[in-house]
């Protein structure tokens, strides 16, 4: 399976697709969305589901970015049927953000009338802008610089508009940047029974984790066997991972 990009969108269609994952990335990784977490939207992607990563760029205006992920994301899509390259005219589609890309899902699901089957939501993060951006009162301590909206406004606008009622959180055991709690919280008292909330073993980087292609010579040494359990012992929590989300999209297929 290769990456296309279509109309801004990094893209990967199976050959038999039964559902659609929309993906936004973290603040920083999000620019090369099929780079920075390849290996994940890979083994997705090869579960039968067509991946299309937004790829953005951070600013303080998280309303105007979330309107224009979705815009792309629907220009996208339309493309696709279009081309014929997506021939069902109906698949589920899903939401699937990492970090900042939790919050961006989070506002397109309260401010625009979209249809999602679901959203996974993973090491949900909604800090203020001087503890997410640590340079930036020294630019200007004559104002108050703040993102939009601020994280007291993004759990009001949830806890009241958001509408998509089936939600994974997903937080890691050792991950200081996660504010999945609350969030959960909030999700919980709005979609009581639709609301599942999972912690697993693994950092904030844990989605970002990649494959490492590990050869062996002629002959298997001390060497390739430390190897080999390096590998092995990095990709576990990745593969938690990836079994945790096929398992909640599709709970009669083995992930």
């Amino acid at each position: 399976m290769d990456w296309k990009e279509i109309r801004g969108n990094w893209v990967i269609i199976p050959q038999n697709p039964i559902g659609i994952i929309h993906f936004l990335g973290g603040a920083f990784v999000a620019t090369a969305p099929h780079l920075t977490y390849r290996w994940l939207l890979e083994q997705l992607a090869a579960k039968g589901y067509v991946v299309i990563a937004t790829p953005f760029v951070n600013t303080l205006d998280h309303i105007a970015i979330a309107k224009s992920v979705l815009l792309n994301f629907d220009r996208t899509l339309e493309r696709l049927h279009d081309s014929m390259a997506l021939r069902k005219l109906y698949l589920p589609t899903y939401g699937i953000g990492h970090s900042m890309g939790c919050k961006l899902h989070l506002l397109i699901g309260s401010l625009f009338p979209v249809e999602r089957a679901g959203n996974i939501l993973i090491s949900f993060n909604n800090y203020a802008a001087k503890d997410a951006i640590p340079l930036v009162e020294q630019f200007n301590s004559t104002l108050a610089i703040e993102f939009t909206p601020s994280p007291l406004e993004t759990n009001q606008l949830v806890l009241e508009r958001y509408n998509i009622r089936r939600n994974l959180l997903i937080k890691f055991s050792n991950d200081t940047l996660d504010q999945s709690g609350t969030l959960t919280k909030i999700l919980q008292e709005r979609f009581s029974e639709m609301v599942t909330a999972q912690t697993l073993p693994g950092t904030h980087t844990t989605p970002l984790g990649q494959d490492i292609k590990w050869q062996t010579g002629t002959s298997f040494t001390p060497f390739d066997a430390l190897g080999q359990w390096f590998k092995q012992e990095v990709y576990r929590d990745l593969n938690q991972l990836k079994r945790a989300i096929l398992l909640w999209l599709n709970p009669l297929s083995p992930p």
